[in-house]
This record gives C-alpha cells, sequence and structure tokens, in this order.
C-alpha cells in the first residue's frame, strides 16, 4: 500500500465466496489504510473455467482509472513499483509491462526449496531467453497496460479458458504491433508451501504451463539439468575421481547464482542437490501430466485451454 507514485491509485480487490478468508485481510487493510481508495468486490459470476481471469473479469467494470496493473497475491514490491510501470509504459510502442521476480521463503524448507526454484532455474532461464532473443515473457507477477489496450484484445474475457492466461495476455497485446516490455527491476515472489505434496502440485502446474505454451522449447531445457546428469554419470562409473568434476562444478555455478542474487543463507547451499534433483524430477514427470490442481480444483489441459473436473479439496494448497 505504500506507494511513492504521486497520482490516483485505485485497489481492488475481487473474491467470488463470501466466506474467502482473503476478505479478512481485506478489512484490515482498509482500516489501515483509511485514506486509500480500497474496494473489495465480491462476485460470484463465473465466466470461464479459470477462476483467477473470473475474477479478474468481476473486476474489470469497477476499473476507474486508464491504467490496470495485475499482479499475483504472492508478490512483494517497492515503493516506486506504480512509478517505474507508468514510466515504461508511457515509452512508445510500449503496449503491457511484465517483470521478473526472485523467490523468498516465508514457510520453512519447503517454501525455502520453492524460492531456490525459482532462483536456479526460473530466473536464469529466462533471462537467457530474453537475451539470446528467444523468450517473450509476459507473466503474472505484474502485467500493467492501458484500459484502451485491454478493451482491444478483447478484455479478459478472451483468455478466461487459458490456463497460460498471462502469455496469452501477452501474445495478444504483441498482434496489435505493440511491445510487452520487461522491467529491468526484479520484484519478489513469497514462497508458502508448506509441504512437500504443496510443492509438487504448485510447480507441475507451472512446468505443465510452460510445456503446453511452447513444447519443444520445454523439451529443450533439459540442458539446464547439469546437476542431475552429473550425479548420473557419478554413480555409473562407480564414483571415479574424474566424475566428481562436472559434479563439484554444476554446484560451484549453481552456488554463484544464489551468491550473486544475495540475501541468503550460505546454509541453503546444502540444498542445491536436492533441488535439482527434485527440478529434473517435475521436469520429466511434466511430459506425463494431462491434469493440474489450481487452488483445489482440478484441471485438464487440452491444447493450452482447461477444463474443470471434479473439485478437489488440499489442506496445505
Amino acid at each position: 500500500m505504500q506507494q511513492d507514485y504521486a497520482g490516483p491509485v485505485q485497489y481492488l480487490f475481487g473474491v467470488q465466496r463470501g466466506d474467502d478468508p482473503a476478505i479478512a485481510v481485506v478489512e484490515t487493510l482498509r482500516r489501515q489504510w483509511h485514506s486509500r481508495d480500497i474496494a473489495l468486490v465480491l462476485d460470484a459470476r463465473a465466466h470461464g473455467t479459470n477462476a483467477k481471469v473470473c475474477n479478474l473479469i468481476n473486476l474489470q467494470e469497477h476499473v476507474q482509472h486508464d491504467v490496470v496493473v495485475i499482479s499475483d497475491s504472492d508478490m512483494v514490491v517497492d515503493p516506486d513499483y506504480i512509478g517505474h510501470l507508468i514510466a515504461v509504459l508511457d515509452q512508445p510502442g510500449i503496449g503491457a509491462v511484465s517483470c521478473l521476480y526472485r523467490g523468498r521463503a516465508d514457510a520453512g524448507i519447503w517454501s525455502t526449496l520453492v524460492a531456490m526454484g525459482i532462483d536456479l532455474h526460473f530466473l536464469p532461464s529466462t533471462l537467457i531467453g530474453l537475451g539470446i532473443g528467444l523468450a517473450q515473457p509476459c507473466m503474472g507477477s505484474t502485467i500493467a497496460m492501458r484500459t484502451t489496450t485491454l478493451a482491444q484484445i478483447g478484455g479478459f474475457h478472451a483468455v478466461c479458458d487459458i490456463l497460460a492466461d498471462d502469455y496469452a495476455i501477452g501474445e495478444a497485446v504483441r498482434a496489435l504491433g505493440l511491445e510487452v516490455a520487461v522491467s529491468r527491476r526484479l520484484i519478489t515472489h513469497a514462497c508458502a508451501e508448506p509441504s512437500l505434496a504443496a510443492l509438487v502440485r504448485h510447480e507441475l502446474r507451472w512446468s505443465a504451463t510452460i510445456a503446453g505454451i511452447d513444447p519443444g522449447g520445454f523439451a529443450g531445457s533439459v540442458v539446464l539439468h547439469p546437476l542431475p546428469f552429473a550425479l548420473i554419470s557419478l554413480a555409473i562409473l562407480g564414483g571415479h575421481p574424474w566424475t566428481w568434476g562436472p559434479v563439484m562444478l554444476a554446484i560451484g555455478v549453481r552456488g554463484a547464482m544464489l551468491a550473486r542474487l544475495g540475501g541468503r543463507p550460505v546454509a541453503h547451499l546444502l540444498f542445491i542437490p536436492l533441488r535439482d534433483t527434485l527440478s529434473f524430477g517435475l521436469f520429466l514427470a511434466t511430459f506425463f501430466v494431462r491434469s493440474v490442481d489450481w487452488r483445489g480444483h482440478r484441471l485438464t489441459i487440452h491444447g493450452g485451454r482447461i477444463v474443470a473436473n471434479s473439485e478437489v479439496h488440499h489442506q496445505d494448497a
């Protein structure tokens, strides 16, 4: 809520159930920041199978300004966040702005492993893709655009049945001849997975989304898993001394990446083999995934679109 932006800002929060625990959080914010324009919208209308997008559709009619910024609820930003987005969006030819992010562990060992996965796999692979011109990301971490641009792409209705709704929004903006700018500033993903099961469900959904967008590119990303291959070679060759070189090199590179991002205890270096092994296992499992869990709902994937199955419940989701 603490933003340095000088212009008017409206904060919209949407829920679809009257018993949603998020309501209490929003009411607390309204009491603490009573001078801010904070609105809570309770609207149960379902427009498609992507529940997040349904929420956005219900919020869209309440937008009062000419720029809309959407962000996943687990993102942490700096006070100059909005001002920076507006400055980038004001540049010629820019239709939308998105942000890369790093991980922050908020709930113990499993959330630590999720945060490390973001820092060691998602972030560097995306930066490499941007650097060589193969990646065109538009991420749910942040999407800022003008309401006129949103209307031109068909509003949020256009992506209400798409699992990778953020990517689809970016594609639609580019189809207008406009650029989706990726900010050079990192924001933070607050990771709160309380268990291994929650980690697996969350990361399988991420992987399935990426594989659905670019199957060939996802398959080619096998080269980004050097440590598991080095460990396999070590096991096959019976621990021959020279096979330790690739293992130590892979761990060293991962450690250097964590050090470059900063803010992590040295003890986290011990988790690198476990994190990389988990990542490789989930990479392989993604080729067999036909449905994903989204906040208690089982969604079947059909060519990048999603169909809701019977509801499932997880206490640790």
